[in-house]
């Protein structure tokens, strides 16, 4: 039997661009975003990459201007986006939808409303 997988942009399996999303953080999610116009897992999984890293990013800069905190917090947002940065990507090969709280849930109902040129 032959499964036939879904298009996407590039011409790999939705999958591997999937896992492509996160392979750079929020910057292959703006750019997936950007490419892919009709496979929803893949724009989910865009969406979600942009939105968590994004934030990842502009956190670990507003916190880096707090006195001791800072410094500390910094510390603690590294490993966590490693952590998420990895298993996002292993979910995204398995084909799993991997929602992660409020932001996957937004990304989920978001897919179908942004639409780029």
């Amino acid at each position: 039997m032959n499964k036939q997988t879904p298009k996407t942009v590039l011409g790999l399996g939705e999958n591997i661009e999937a896992l492509l999303c996160y392979a750079l953080g929020w910057i292959t999610g703006l750019i997936f975003l950007l490419l892919e116009k009709e496979n929803c897992f893949v724009r989910f999984h865009a969406l979600q990459s942009l939105v968590t890293f994004l934030t990842l990013f502009f956190l670990s800069l507003v916190v880096g201007f707090i006195p001791v905190i800072g410094p500390i917090a910094q510390l603690l947002i590294g490993p966590i986006s490693l952590v998420l940065w990895l298993l996002l990507m292993y979910k995204a090969y398995l084909g799993e939808k991997c929602k992660l709280p409020w932001i996957g849930n937004w990304a989920d109902r978001q897919v179908d409303r942004i639409k780029f040129l």
